[in-house]
C-alpha cells in the first residue's frame, strides 16, 4: 500500500485502488502516524495534533475511538498497533511519499557532490515528482513540519537546477529560476544559478545585471555584501570566463586524511542526529537541553567542541567533518581565530568569513553593533559555523556562541579548543593522540612524500611485500627492523599527528635509524638526567623545528605548539605543570600534593586537564612525553630542582615500605596493581637515591624485591642493581646487611656470561650466615633460593627463618620443610607440612603462597587416587590464578614463583576432552596458567619440578627422591650437570 501526504492525503492499495480514510479527524490522525511511519507516536502528540492546545475532556478516549474507526477503514492493508507509549502504523517508511522524497533527494544530492550530474538529475526529478500540492493539508497547524518539508523541496529544486546546469541546460532554466527568486529574494544560490543560466543562454549582460540586483537587495535587507562565491562568479563573467561549479567554503587540503574514522563518525552523528532525530544529550536537566536541540530546523547537536592537546589534529578533523557536512547541502562557514589577539574581534572575523559588510552606524558600542549584524545575518539561515582555535579567547568565544545559538535556531557550531567553552549543552569530542597502528600509517604516508622508496603499512604483517602506492617499480619491502623503527618513532612522539608529520619530513636528510635514535633518547625518569642540561628535550624540539611555512608561527613547530599552550596557563598552573615533570608515568593527586607542595592540588590538576596539558584516567594524572619534556626544561630553571626530586624519592620510598608487608597478605592484588602503576616513579626514585643516598636506595630496592619477583622477569632491574652495588661497594652499610644481600642478588643474571657472579653469590651467602637479627623481609629466602640455589645448609636456613615471628615466614618455613620431607621420601610428613603452610598462607591471605601449597597437595591426592579431592584443590588454586590473571600487574604478568605442573589430574581410564579449556588449564598446572606468553623469554633460569612419587623408594631412579630437585639453568654454576640438568642432593 502507498501513502501520499505531499498534497491531499491519498491511499492506494497494491492493485491501484484508492481508499478513503474518512473525515477530517481520521485523515489528520493518519497523517500524524505516517510522519513517523514504523515508529511509535505518543498519545500526547496525537492529541495535540488533533485537538490543539485545548483538548476536550476525555480526549484520550476520543483518540482511542478515532484509532478504532481508522483501523476498520484501513482493513487488512495496514495495521495500527498500540504500544505502551502510544500508537504506530506498521508500514515501511518508503511507502510514504514524504519519506521516499527525502531518500531520493538525498541520493541525488550525493550524486551531485560525487560529480555524477545525470544520476543526480534523474533522482531529484523522481523525488520532486512525488509532490502533488502543498505538504500536509490535512494538518493545518503543523507549521514547523510543513516549513521543514518546504525547505527540503526548495533545496531539491536548487540541486536539480545545479545538475541541469552541469549538463548544459540554460535557456529553459531562466523562467523557473526567476520565479523561485521572486519567492526567495535573499537566496544567493538562486542568484548564482540564474546568472549561470543567463550566461549559458548567451545573455551575459543580463547575468551581470542580476548580480547588481543581488548586491542591492542584500545591502538593503541585510547590510551585507554578496558572498565570496557569488563575487567570484561575477568576476568570471566580467572576464568572459565560463563560470565553474559552485565552490565549497571549506578549505581544500593538500594531504590525505588518515585515521580518526571513529571521531569523524561521532561528529557526523552528533551534527545530524540519528535518523534525523535528536542525539543523546550531554546533560539531564531542562537547562542541559537548551543547546542540544532546535525546535525548528537543526535536528542535531547545536554545539560540538573538539578538545585535545596541541598537535593532536583538531583543526584537520574539524575541516573534514565540515566538508562531509557541506556535502549534505548544508552551508558551512570556517572562521580561524588563532590570529586574533582580542576577543572583541571575534564577531568581525565571523562577519568577514560570511562576507557581510559593515552597515550604517547605530547606537551602542562597535562590538555590540557587530554582534547585532551577525545575529541578523544568521537568524534565518541554516549554517554550520566552524570556530577554529578558541582556547586563547575562550571566554569571549563562549559568550558569542551562546548569543548566536540562542538567537539563530538554524545555526550549529563546531568549535576546536584545547579546553571546552563551558556552555550548558555543549557536547565534547576528545581528540586523543593516534593509536600506534594509525600513527604508523600516517608517518609512512607523509614520509613517502619525501622518500618514495619507503615501504608502507606498519600495521600489516611484518615480512610481507609492502609497496607504496603511486611508486610502482621503485618501492621496496619494509623489513622488520624498519617497522620497529617506525613504531619507536611514533611512540616517542606520543602519537601526535603534528609531531609525526614534522618527523617524517626530516627523512629527507636523515635515515630512519638516525631519526629513531635521536628521538629514542626518551625523557629520563626524573626529566633530563643530571648533567645533560635537558639534552633529550632540547634535541626533540630542535629536531622538529622545520614546519609548514604556510601555517601560523605558533602552529609551525613542535616547540611553538607546546609554548602556545603553556602561555595560556596562569602562574599557579605553570608552577604545578613544571613540577609534574618529576613524575614518570603519571601520579595520583595524593602523590602530586605530597611531592609538589601545592595545596589543593586537585583544583589545579583539574584546570590542567581542562586545558589538555594533563590527561586523567583511573585517578592518575599524566602528561604526554612531549609536554613533559617541555615542562622539564622549565623545571631545570627553578632555583632548587634537586629538592623536588628528593621529595619525590622520599614519597615513593615510604610507599614501597608501606606496600612490602601487604604484598604478603590479603592486600596483595590491589597493591600489585598500585605498585605497577607507579613502576616508572619507583625506578626514578631508585635512580635518584643511587646517586644521592645509597642507604635509602638499598632500603627501596629491598622493599621492591618481592614486588619485582611477583611482577615477572628481572632483567630490566639488572642495571639498577649493578649501579647501586657500585655506589655502595663491597661492604654492607651498618644495619643494612639484609638489604645489601638483596641488592647483590638482583645483580645476578644467571646467563653464565658474568665471571663475577660466583664471587657475588658467595658474598651473599656470607652475609646471610652472619645475620644475628631476625629477617625483616622473609621473602629474602625465596629470592635467595631462586637466585643462588641451596648454598646454605638446612639447619642454617631453618634457623634464619625461625628467628622471625612473621606468620608469612613461618608458613614459608613449612613449605621448605615440606619439600625436604618430600625429597627424603616422607610423604606423610610432607603433606602435613604443606597443609600447615596452606593454613598459614590462608591466614595471611597470600594468593601466591596458597597456590604454591594447593598444587602439591593436589598431587598427593592424585597419587592416592582421590581424584575428586585433587580437582577440588586444583579448582581452588585455579581461582587464585584466574584472579591474578584478571588483575595482572604489568605487561608481563606475575609468573614468578607460581607452581609448575606436569601431570593431568583425572581418574584412570578417563579420557580428557581436548576441547575442555577448564581441564586443559589444569593439565598445564597453576604456574603454567599464570605465566603470560613470552614471560622469561630466555632471560632468566627455567625452573622445573619433577615431582617424585612418594610411593616409590628413593633409590628407584627417575621420579624417586634420590633424583632430588631437578633444576635446569642456562649456565653451569653450582652443581654437577647431567644431560643439561644439575642434580641437587636433599639437604644441600
Amino acid at each position: 500500500m502507498r501513502f501520499g501526504i505531499l498534497g491531499p492525503l491519498a491511499l492506494r492499495t497494491d492493485d491501484g485502488a484508492s481508499l478513503d480514510p474518512g473525515g477530517p479527524r481520521p485523515r489528520a490522525l493518519l497523517t500524524l502516524l505516517l510522519l513517523d511511519a514504523g515508529r511509535t507516536v505518543s498519545v500526547e502528540r496525537l492529541i495535540d495534533g488533533l485537538y490543539g492546545a485545548r483538548p476536550p475532556a476525555g480526549a484520550a478516549n476520543a483518540l482511542q475511538s478515532q484509532v478504532s474507526r481508522l483501523r476498520r477503514r484501513l482493513g487488512p492493508h495496514a495495521r495500527i498497533e498500540a504500544t505502551p507509549a502510544g500508537y504506530r502504523v506498521a508500514v515501511p517508511p518508503d511507502t510514504v511519499d514524504a519519506h521516499l522524497f527525502e531518500q531520493l533527494s538525498g541520493e541525488g544530492r550525493s550524486a551531485l557532490a560525487a560529480g555524477d550530474p545525470p544520476r543526480a538529475a534523474a533522482r531529484l526529478r523522481e523525488a520532486l515528482a512525488l509532490w502533488r500540492g502543498p505538504a500536509l493539508p490535512d494538518l493545518p497547524d503543523a507549521y514547523a513540519e510543513v516549513a521543514r518539508l518546504d525547505e527540503l523541496r526548495l533545496a531539491a529544486v536548487q540541486d536539480r537546477i545545479e545538475a541541469d546546469l552541469a549538463l548544459g541546460g540554460g535557456p529553459g532554466l531562466v523562467p523557473e529560476t526567476r520565479t523561485l527568486l521572486a519567492a526567495h529574494p535573499l537566496s544567493e544560490r538562486l542568484y548564482g544559478q540564474l546568472m549561470r543560466a543567463l550566461h549559458a543562454s548567451g545573455r551575459p549582460a543580463e547575468a551581470l545585471r542580476v548580480y547588481e540586483e543581488a548586491r542591492r537587495v542584500l545591502a538593503d535587507e541585510l547590510g551585507a555584501d554578496p558572498s565570496p562565491e557569488l563575487s567570484t562568479l561575477h568576476r568570471e563573467l566580467l572576464r568572459g570566463q565560463d563560470p565553474g561549479p559552485r565552490r565549497p567554503r571549506v578549505p581544500a587540503q593538500l594531504t590525505r586524511f588518515i585515521g580518526r574514522d571513529t571521531e569523524l563518525a561521532r561528529i557526523a552523528a552528533l551534527l545530524t542526529g540519528p535518523d534525523g532525530s535528536e542525539p543523546a544529550l550531554s546533560g539531564s536537566g531542562p537547562a542541559d537541553r537548551t543547546l542540544s536541540r532546535s525546535p525548528s530546523r537543526a535536528s542535531g547537536a547545536r554545539l560540538v567542541t573538539l578538545t585535545g592537546p596541541g598537535g593532536a589534529g583538531k583543526t584537520r578533523l574539524a575541516i573534514e567533518a565540515a566538508r562531509a557536512h557541506e556535502a549534505a547541502s548544508t552551508s558551512v562557514c570556517v572562521t580561524e581565530l588563532a590570529s586574533l589577539t582580542d576577543g572583541a574581534q571575534i564577531p568581525y572575523a565571523v562577519l568577514a568569513a560570511l562576507g557581510v559588510r559593515e552597515g550604517l552606524r547605530g547606537p551602542g558600542s562597535p562590538v555590540a553593533q557587530a554582534t547585532e549584524r551577525l545575529l541578523a545575518a544568521l537568524e534565518e539561515r541554516e549554517l554550520l559555523l566552524v570556530l577554529d582555535n578558541c582556547e586563547h579567547l575562550v571566554e569571549e568565544a563562549a559568550r558569542l556562541v551562546g548569543l548566536l545559538l540562542g538567537g539563530c535556531p538554524g545555526l550549529q557550531v563546531l568549535a576546536t579548543s584545547r579546553e571546552s567553552l563551558g556552555i550548558t549543552g555543549e557536547i565534547l569530542v576528545p581528540v586523543p593522540p593516534l593509536p600506534p597502528e594509525l600513527a604508523g600509517h600516517l608517518f609512512l604516508d607523509r614520509a613517502r612524500a619525501v622518500r618514495p622508496d619507503l615501504g608502507s603499512g606498519i600495521g600489516i604483517g611484518i615480512g610481507q611485500d609492502i609497496t607504496a602506492p603511486g611508486v610502482e617499480g621503485h618501492a621496496r619491502v619494509a623489513g622488520p627492523s624498519e617497522h620497529a623503527r617506525v613504531a619507536d618513532i611514533c611512540a616517542a612522539l606520543d602519537g601526535l599527528p603534528l609531531a609525526i608529520e614534522l618527523a617524517a619530513a626530516r627523512l629527507r636528510t636523515l635515515t630512519m635509524d638516525d631519526l629513531a635514535d635521536r628521538l629514542g633518547t626518551r625523557l629520563g625518569t626524573h626529566g633530563p638526567t643530571p648533567g645533560t642540561v635537558c639534552a633529550p628535550a632540547t634535541d626533540r624540539f630542535r629536531l622538529l623545528s622545520r614546519g609548514d611555512r604556510t601555517k601560523a608561527p605558533r602552529h609551525r613547530t613542535l616547540r611553538a605548539v607546546v609554548e602556545w599552550s603553556w602561555e595560556l596557563l596562569d602562574e599557579a598552573e605553570r608552577e604545578l605543570a613544571r613540577r609534574l615533570a618529576v613524575f614518570s608515568g603519571g601520579a595520583t593527586a595524593e602523590a602530586v600534593e605530597a611531592v609538589c607542595g601545592v595545596p589543593y592540588a586537585e583544583d589545579v590538576l583539574a584546570s590542567l586537564v581542562e586545558k589538555s596539558l594533563v590527561e586523567v584516567a583511573d585517578g592518575r594524572y599524566r602528561m604526554l612525553e612531549t609536554i613533559r619534556a617541555y615542562a622539564a626544561e622549565r623545571l631545570a630553571g627553578e632555583n632548587d630542582p634537586q629538592r623536588l626530586r628528593t621529595a619525590h624519592a622520599g614519597y615513593f620510598l615510604a610507599l614501597a615500605e608501606r606496600a612490602e608487608p601487604v604484598l604478603r597478605g590479603a592486600g596483595q592484588l590491589p597493591w600489585l596493581e598500585r605498585l605497577t602503576a607507579e613502576h616508572g616513579n619507583l625506578d626514578a626514585a631508585l635512580r635518584h637515591l643511587t646517586h644521592t643516598d645509597s642507604g635509602a636506595a638499598l632500603r627501596l630496592m629491598a622493599s621492591l624485591s618481592w614486588f619485582w619477583r611477583l611482577r615477572g622477569p628481572q632483567s630490566e632491574h639488572l642495571p639498577l642493581a649493578r649501579a647501586l652495588l657500585a655506589a655502595v661497594g663491597e661492604v654492607p652499610p651498618p644495619g643494612l646487611a639484609e638489604e645489601y644481600a638483596l641488592c647483590v642478588m638482583h645483580t645476578v643474571a644467571g646467563r653464565g656470561d658474568d665471571p663475577g657472579e660466583p664471587e657475588r653469590l658467595a658474598r651473599v651467602a656470607a652475609v646471610l650466615r652472619a645475620l644475628e637479627e631476625p629477617l625483616r623481609l622473609p621473602s629474602t629466602m625465596v629470592i635467595w633460593s631462586l637466585v643462588g640455589g641451596p648454598v646454605l645448609s638446612v639447619e642454617e636456613e631453618i634457623r634464619a627463618v625461625q628467628m622471625s615471628d612473621d606468620p608469612w615466614g613461618r608458613a614459608l618455613l613449612d613449605v621448605g620443610l615440606a619439600y625436604q620431607d618430600l625429597f627424603a621420601g616422607r610423604p606423610a610428613a610432607s603433606e602435613a607440612a604443606f597443609t600447615r603452610a596452606l593454613d598459614g598462607f590462608r591466614a595471611t591471605g597470600d594468593r601466591w603462597g596458597m597456590a604454591n601449597c594447593l598444587d602439591p597437595l593436589a598431587s598427593f591426592a592424585d597419587w592416592r587416587g582421590e581424584y575428586g579431592r585433587a580437582l577440588e584443590l586444583l579448582d581452588e588454586g585455579l581461582a587464585h590464578v584466574r584472579e591474578k590473571l584478571r588483575r595482572r600487574p604489568g605487561p608481563r604478568g606475575g609468573a614468578a614463583g607460581l607452581p609448575l605442573r606436569t601431570a593431568v589430574v583425572r581418574p584412570p581410564g578417563h579420557r580428557r576432552a581436548e576441547a575442555d579449556p577448564h581441564r586443559a588449564l589444569r593439565g598445564h598446572g597453576l604456574g603454567g596458567a599464570a605465566r603470560p606468553q613470552g614471560a622469561g623469554g630466555g632471560r632468566r633460569p627455567v625452573l622445573r619440578r619433577d615431582r617424585p612419587d612418594p610411593r616409590r623408594p628413593a633409590h628407584e631412579g627417575p621420579g624417586g627422591a634420590a633424583r632430588g630437585r631437578d633444576v635446569r639453568r642456562h649456565d653451569g654454576r653450582h652443581g654437577h650437570r647431567c644431560g643439561g640438568r644439575r642434580r641437587v642432593r636433599p639437604g644441600r
